[in-house]
């Protein structure tokens, strides 16, 4: 009788766990293939058909039909584009099929039918096997799965908060943040915050994987079986890209040749950016005035603090009959007596762009019946009994209406962007009512896309009326997002426990391909205590997008309400930030080209060093810049990895070995911040507001004894002709090791359309002694210049080396020095 019990037990357990094997279906086995152009194959199975499409040498693309179809991808995710045919080679036997080439092999096994991915060496990148099975469709669900090896680590699947290494996790993607109450267990859980999925992922093997669907998926990363990662979405077809690396660069950027690449912001958006409820938050409405906002522009320019771009929130408009704060009436509130007048001030004050809030639901306000108009229009996204409410921006005909009956009212006063909120209540409930949005099948998908289009239509629509590049604010995206920067972090409280979750969700939505993102400095919600506020601003002033904003009435996020040592703290951050825009806004030009985010995970660039793995609280901002935060409160030290290299501390000069943990003080004014031995960091002089004129006077920071290079960028700062002109110029500097007891300084002639009228640099060097002599173009330097100084020279003075050399956009540069 025990016997028959163990056998029965048995038998249970595996039917337990392998009934879902059993219920999908795979692929079956090969029965024949077709070339249907030089880089594109359809295999035939016994139970469908698989499409493989080499875009490049490293990217192909794998669609898979039991059905017998394909379909075309959803340019919101990924843009038509015409790809150059890639060489491949075919070669088959009995027993497989590969196809090669100059970056990958893929093998298709044909009995049964499975697709594995080699490097050019062969050795196994990601393969499928007997517990691995590739393709598979269960009922409506689709997915793969591939085999995995133990030494290997994932990251991506977007702006997450829960972990860096996804190595043994199972995660769900669907655009949404928690839900119930109280918030602490709902909307401020950070394992279900889920503002920005992305469903593309990195392993440290050397390959990317970007799932095409825009349906819910879930990632079995390890967790179930650590020999094998198991993707699925809840329907649609299973659609995905293979992208070799080796390095996780090479992944991002064929990552984002697929999905868009970000486009430069406009050069005064890498300045400060500040929210306003525009003196009154919920509750407090009647408080709110175009006078406030007016009064607070000129606050920023009296005390000094460097701005450039500043948005009104939610309580600039009435709330009107049917959605109340979840809706848009763009009727402005009677307080705002002269909205017009309001934004032509505070652009008086050298504000270079102000926006406003907005939902993406019409209402009806008191004179404004734009509800109405767009349900009898039909520009409302349907629903039962006609009460559709939402705009349909996957209309190009509802969103023109929507510009022109809504937004319009705003542009024409001198709104110049929007912060698109709350994307993520289509097809779901509504985080400020009851409304649930649209709701059936063929929802489900669009729930995804419709953050997507909803932040693409204004970004669009401002760029063509404002003859600037386009600039959108918003909380909720998917894949594609980057292509209508900027993402923010979305309401967290102004707590301290949720500090480094935050910054956790910008290391991540890095590794997922998006670039410009911010967060609100010292929280969304709640009074910030002091200690936090100060550390909250280090980390947003070095953040991609550096974003004030908070909603507590009275204190709001404004420095001068935290106290005098907040505001000086906040000034410093501030101004070093300012005086860092060329090397902020050269890096951006290098995500724009390459894909390669201006916040970097520690392991983007050193993907084989394990214990990169883990770190949360550090990155590399730009290339060169290790930024530390401080996220302990009372810390008066901090533990600092550095990784491979020498490092230099950004305010001592000391110099550090890499591969080690070191232990530095931090008092409250203090941010940890280490430059990578090599390093080239072209600075400015301190302004408060980024100037339309190129910068004339550029200092440029050579840090270490290593060799390093770095590509100073410039244009006109706001128009497109970057990308459609080639109007910019580049130049590249150089700095070569010692090489004896001489080191050259290379600055080329710079490249590109962009004509600089004037340029001139100082060259700044840390030596221990005067050098003996320094040599521009074979011609020995003066330590004094003649003219009043303006003529090249050098100086020496306290362990620093400066060399002046004006007009030096005219011809490149060789500066030798001799100790």
């Amino acid at each position: 009788m025990a016997i028959k019990k163990i056998k029965l037990l048995i038998y249970l357990q595996f039917a337990f766990v392998f009934g879902n094997t059993f219920a999908q279906e795979n692929l079956g086995d090969y029965q024949s293939s077709l070339k249907t152009n030089p880089s594109e194959y359809i295999f035939t199975t016994t139970k469908g058909k698989v499409r493989i499409q080499i875009l490049q040498d490293n990217l192909v693309r794998i669609t898979t039909s039991w059905e017998g179809d394909f379909y075309e991808s959803n340019p919101l995710m990924v843009p038509d584009k015409k790809w150059p045919t890639a060489q491949t080679s075919f070669l088959e036997n009995e027993t497989f099929i590969e196809l090669v080439t100059n970056a990958i092999l893929i093998r298709i096994t044909k009995s049964p039918f499975q697709i594995s991915f080699l490097d050019t060496n062969r050795k196994n990148l990601l393969g499928e096997g007997n517990l691995a099975r590739g393709g598979f469709k269960s009922k409506e669900k689709v997915g793969f799965s591939k085999t995995i090896t133990a030494e290997e680590h994932f990251f991506g699947l977007g702006e997450r908060m829960d972990v860096l290494d996804r190595k043994g996790t199972k995660t769900k993607l669907n655009v949404g943040r928690g839900q119930g109450l109280p918030h602490i267990v709902g909307a401020y859980n950070i394992l279900e915050a889920n503002y920005s999925p992305i469903p593309f992922l990195m392993s440290t093997k050397g390959y990317g994987l970007f799932f095409n669907t825009a349906y819910p998926t879930e990632w079995d990363l390890g967790y179930s079986d650590t020999s094998k990662i198991t993707v699925t979405a809840s329907g649609g077809k299973l659609d995905y890209y293979f992208i070799a690396g080796p390095s996780f660069k090479t992944i991002l950027s064929g990552y984002t040749a697929l999905t868009g690449r970000a486009p430069l912001l406009p050069k005064f958006a890498h300045g400060l950016h500040v929210g306003t409820y525009s003196g009154g938050t919920w509750g407090h409405e009647a408080e709110t005035s175009d006078t406030y906002v007016v009064e607070l522009a000129k606050k920023f320019r009296a005390n000094k603090i460097p701005v450039d771009v500043l948005h009104l929130d939610s309580t600039w408009r009435i709330f009107g009959e049917n959605g109340g704060k979840g809706a848009t009436s763009f009727e402005w509130r009677e307080t705002f007596k002269n909205p017009k007048a309001m934004f032509d001030s505070v652009y008086a004050q050298n504000f270079s762009m102000v926006g406003v809030h907005l939902r993406p639901r019409f209402d009806n306000g008191k004179t404004m019946r734009l509800l109405d108009k767009a349900r009898a229009l039909n520009h409302v996204y349907p629903e039962p009994n006609g009460t559709g409410e939402f705009v349909n921006f996957f209309k190009q005909s509802a969103v023109d209406w929507w510009w022109s009956n809504g937004v319009m009212n705003v542009a024409k006063q001198g709104a110049m962007f929007l912060k698109t909120d709350e994307g993520s209540a289509f097809g779901h409930k509504a985080n400020e009512s009851d409304k649930t949005g649209p709701q059936g099948k063929e929802i489900v998908p669009l729930h995804n896309l419709f953050p997507l289009a909803y932040a693409r239509a204004p970004f669009l629509k401002f760029q063509d009326f404002n003859k600037v590049r386009g600039l959108n604010l918003t909380r909720e995206g998917y894949a594609g997002i980057q292509r209508y920067p900027y993402i923010f972090a979305g309401d967290w409280p102004s707590e301290w426990q949720y500090f480094e979750p935050v910054i956790l969700a910008g290391l991540n939505i890095g590794m997922s391909g998006v670039g410009y993102w911010g967060h609100c400095m010292g929280g969304f919600e709640h009074v910030s205590d002091v200690e936090l506020y100060m550390r909250w601003v280090q980390f947003g002033m070095l953040s991609p997008v550096a974003h004030l904003f908070g909603m507590e009435h009275p204190s709001y996020k404004e420095p001068w309400n935290y106290g005098e040592e907040a505001l000086v703290n906040f000034k410093k951050y501030d101004e070093l930030r300012y005086k860092l825009l060329p090397y902020i806004y050269s890096s951006a030009y290098q995500q724009y080209k390459t894909g390669v985010p201006l916040m970097r995970a520690l392991v983007l660039d050193h993907q084989y060093d394990e214990q990169t793995y883990g770190i949360t609280d550090q990155y590399m901002f730009g290339p060169n810049l290790l930024v530390c935060p401080v996220t302990t409160k009372g810390a008066q030290t901090r533990v600092v990895y550095l990784p491979e290299g020498k490092w230099i501390d950004f305010w001592s000069g000391e110099i550090h070995d890499g591969k080690q943990r070191i232990s530095v003080l931090t008092p409250k004014n203090h941010l940890p911040l280490f430059v990578r031995s090599g390093s080239i960091i072209p600075q400015q002089k301190l302004v408060q507001f980024i100037d339309k004129e190129p910068v004339k006077n550029i200092w440029l920071h050579f840090y270490g004894n290593d060799a390093g290079e770095f590509n100073l960028y410039d244009d006109d700062g706001s128009s497109m002709a970057y990308q459609t002109k080639n109007d910019f110029a580049l130049t590249k500097v150089k700095m070569t090791e010692w090489q004896g007891d001489a080191r050259q300084i290379f600055i080329e002639k710079p490249t590109g359309n962009y004509r600089l009228n004037e340029r001139n640099y100082w060259l700044k060097f840390n030596l221990e002694a005067a050098p003996t002599k320094v040599v521009l173009n074979n011609k020995p330097l003066a330590q004094k210049g003649t003219n009043g100084n303006k003529s090249a020279h050098y100086s020496y003075e306290n362990g620093e080396l400066q060399v002046f050399i004006p007009q030096a956009n005219l011809n490149s540069i060789i500066l030798k020095i001799f100790r």
